[in-house]
């Protein structure tokens, strides 16, 4: 449901009516100049001129940059105002608000918020001026570069080297209606400057591919940010009080003792690694007074926290038997996704007559992991999360061996391949894919389309331009005539691009391939470059997530890996209201389920939600390349050892979303990583067996290698799963929370599976994934 019922305070009013009598401000982000952002503002330009709404352009610098001149079409322009500035001599151009508000337009397109005026001007700067007609009621849409924020600008030096000339308040964009971010990877950057589009930038500092890389994730998590704030304000609204697992929320659970500053620094290191926020407490007896030692401790633990922008708090107990509940309550009211804590160093006799602390604590917790870490600070010294295992150099005069020699060999004639990414259908991927092929087919490379899904959309159907389209596959299923992308017939065209729209579609049954991805990685081998489009829901690892986001259990999914191996990704971003309103208007589905879509998967909240998850996600995928290219580059953190994650899996519904943690978590710690499960009993049913099949499909099509053991007693299982744990040498082991089917029964009083596997495993760090229930009412 849309709408809160809950009753607006006068302060609302009379903010909402204010709001009427203003204009609206849109913000174009990007992470460098060059990235398309005044391509993008006048392509809306046009469309919204085309609406019939009044929409001029003042100060708005297209760099001769051909398609963006193309972009001007019949915009009227306001004339700015021209002065050179001083110390080099540039001319420079100031918005003309006179002329503007005699003309009082609807909406005005301005590029460079963060531009300075000439002295004596009305205002200081650009952002006042815009602000100044906003209170005029005249709409503006504008750019801005990810470095010219404050608080992003000194973050950016410190990354890149690069000082910013001007820049605008952290808080600028709170003050738009709408933020929108225009993604571009470096590579297409650098192949505009090649092309000579961004004139007078050779050799600039900006435009080195490592800091583009720097510049554009962190464009990515700024606006991620800002969606997350959204998300929350929106759920605040709705009286939802679930968190959504897209935003890491870390909760270190320490003492004031020696090993204390261990924890932090290594709950410090957990929430770099997933991009989270870091939250520390401990629990006091307020009654009685800190030992001197403890004081040291304490004073030393909250000017760590304070270091690492963390928020640390002491919570008030009498009894550790209180302590469990408490955790649980604090975890819940302040969103907490992961607690990572010490492993408990109780016997299972002193578990028994005191109560387990951990399993206390998973009784009262819903929706949060908890990650026990394991104390090898002794022998190992403070330990490092990894990011990137380190390569073994080829020795230079070394034969390679023949299958060497044809994986470089196939390497090198592998086609390009790049990916469109978006947050849900409509967002413009097949539109963005098809320019670029006309843009590449203008540069005399052979282009077309070997498979596009237009949906009847007119905007995309006149992408289409000049591209030839390579006719589809008939095929008869269940007596009724199909069409599929023809595989072959490409291959044998050979054509140097080809286009291929869909890449999670399922193939007609009994087709040479079963997935659409697996038709895309024939082409690259056949030395046939491929641009294709996916939406973030469709990707294997997040199927869970994008459940627990929408309440909607995705069926065609791609492997990871394939967005992994592609030379770009590119997300096309569009704000949750734009896309509402595209399908209002008919932009994306038929008229006959509008309705429909947008009561279910297009709600405002799932689309927000949605929308961070693609954000975050291709943060990431940037932060991994960077990695690969430049270790010292990458903004989260540095690796030391390798590390090796032990998946542990019963036969119930919720083990592939074990398998799923398992392979983010060893993704993200560039680990190896096994899947384990223990058969008890004599004899397997038929049901059991196909399980076991489907769970050890999913490991291998995510990268994982998995393994079946056998016993007949249910005692024996958790030393069978410890002893093979340390034959892998695993670093981290990964089980679900003691409310599966075999973890469940306890026996003679020794506990579940689960503690005593943990039990058995406290030399390593150990992950009990959180149980979920997907409850998505009024999401």
């Amino acid at each position: 449901m849309e709408d809160s019922f809950k009753r607006k305070s006068p302060e609302d009013i009379l903010k909402m009516i204010t709001k009427l009598q203003q204009g609206t401000l849109k913000i174009y982000i990007g992470p460098v100049s060059g990235s398309g952002k005044t391509y993008h503002m006048l392509r809306e330009g046009n469309t919204l001129r085309q609406q019939g709404i009044d929409v001029v352009i003042c100060a708005v610098s297209t760099m001769r940059r051909p398609e963006t001149v193309e972009q001007l079409g019949e915009l009227e322009r306001i004339p700015s105002i021209h002065w050179s500035r001083g110390k080099d001599g540039m001319e420079m151009k100031d918005l003309n608000l006179d002329a503007l508000l005699a003309r009082n337009p609807e909406v005005v397109l301005v590029d460079g918020l963060a531009h300075r005026n000439r002295k004596g001007a009305r205002h200081a700067t650009r952002l006042e001026d815009i602000q100044y007609l906003l209170r005029h009621n005249i709409s503006v849409i504008t750019t801005v570069n990810v470095y010219e924020l404050e608080g992003y600008t000194e973050l950016a030096r410190q990354l890149t080297g690069i000082a910013a000339e001007h820049t605008v308040p952290a808080d600028t964009l709170e003050l738009a209606d709408e933020v929108k971010l225009i993604d571009v990877t470096p590579e297409t950057v650098l192949s505009r400057l090649a092309e000579g589009h961004l004139r007078g930038n050779e050799g600039a500092a900006v435009f080195r591919q490592g800091n583009l890389g720097i510049l554009r994730e962190l464009a990515l998590r700024l606006v991620a940010e800002g969606v997350n704030e959204s998300l929350r304000e929106h759920r605040e609204e709705m009286g939802i009080t679930i968190t959504t697992g897209i935003m890491e929320r870390i909760l270190v659970s320490t003492q004031y003792h020696w090993n204390g500053s261990i924890y932090i620094r290594r709950g410090q290191q957990i929430a770099k690694r997933l991009n989270g926020d870091l939250q520390a407490v401990t629990f006091r007896n307020m009654k009685q007074p800190l030992t001197k030692e403890a004081i040291v401790f304490r004073r030393s633990m909250i000017k760590l926290v304070e270091k690492f922008g963390g928020r640390f708090e002491e919570l008030p107990v009498v009894h550790r038997r209180k302590i469990p509940s408490t955790l649980a309550q604090y975890a819940v009211q302040h969103q907490i996704t992961r607690i990572v804590m010490g492993h408990s160093r109780h016997t299972r006799w002193q578990e028994l007559w005191q109560g387990s602390f951990v399993n206390s604590l998973l009784r009262r917790m819903r929706g949060v992991d908890l990650f026990l870490l394991a104390d090898r600070a002794q022998q190992e010294g403070e330990r490092v999360l990894p990011a990137r295992l380190p390569e073994m150099e080829t020795p230079t005069y070394r034969r390679l061996s023949e299958q060497e020699m044809k994986e470089q060999i196939g390497q090198i004639r592998r086609g390009k391949f790049k990916v469109y990414i978006g947050a849900a259908p409509g967002v413009g991927k097949t539109y963005m894919m098809l320019r670029e092929g006309n843009d590449l087919l203008r540069k005399g490379i052979d282009v077309q389309i070997g498979l596009l899904e237009t949906h009847n959309r007119a905007e995309t159907v006149e992408q289409i331009g000049q591209l030839s389209v390579i006719q589809r596959e008939q095929r008869t299923y269940q007596e009724v005539q199909l069409e599929e992308m023809d595989t072959e017939a490409i291959i044998r065209l050979c054509p140097e691009v080809v286009l291929v729209d869909e890449l999670a579609h399922t193939n007609i049954p009994g087709s040479m391939r079963q997935k659409r991805y697996e038709d895309v990685l024939l082409l690259l081998e056949a030395g046939i470059s491929v641009i294709t489009t996916v939406n973030v829901q469709h990707l294997e690892s997040l199927n869970d997530a994008v459940e627990h986001i929408t309440g909607i259990r995705v069926r065609e999914t791609v492997p990871d890996q394939i967005l992994q191996m592609a030379d770009e990704v590119q997300l096309i971003d569009v704000a949750p209201q734009a896309l509402r309103q595209r399908m209002r208007e008919g932009k994306i589905y038929a008229a006959a389920k509008v309705d429909q879509a947008l009561e279910h998967f297009f709600r405002i909240g799932n689309l927000i939600a949605l929308r961070e998850l693609a954000l975050r996600e291709l943060a990431d995928d940037v932060d991994e390349r960077l990695e690969s290219q430049e270790p010292k580059s990458a903004l989260r953190g540095p690796w030391r050892r390798q590390e090796a994650v032990f998946v542990c899996v019963s036969c119930d519904e919720h083990a592939d979303r074990l398998i799923r943690r398992g392979f983010r978590t060893a993704y993200r710690l560039k680990a190896v990583w096994h899947v384990h499960h223990v058969y008890v009993g004599k004899v397997m049913s038929d049901e059991v067996r196909y399980q076991l099949q489907e769970l050890e499909q999913l490991t291998v099509r995510l990268g994982g290698k998995f393994y079946f053991h056998h016993c007949l007693r249910l005692r024996d299982v958790p030393g069978i799963l410890a002893g093979k744990a340390s034959e892998e040498k695993a670093t981290q082991l990964v089980v679900g929370q003691a409310k599966r089917v075999w973890w469940l029964n306890g026996y003679r009083g020794k506990g579940s599976v689960v503690s005593r596997l943990v039990r058995l495993s406290r030399h390593m760090d150990v992950l009990i994934v959180a149980d979920y229930d997907y409850d998505q009412s009024g999401m």
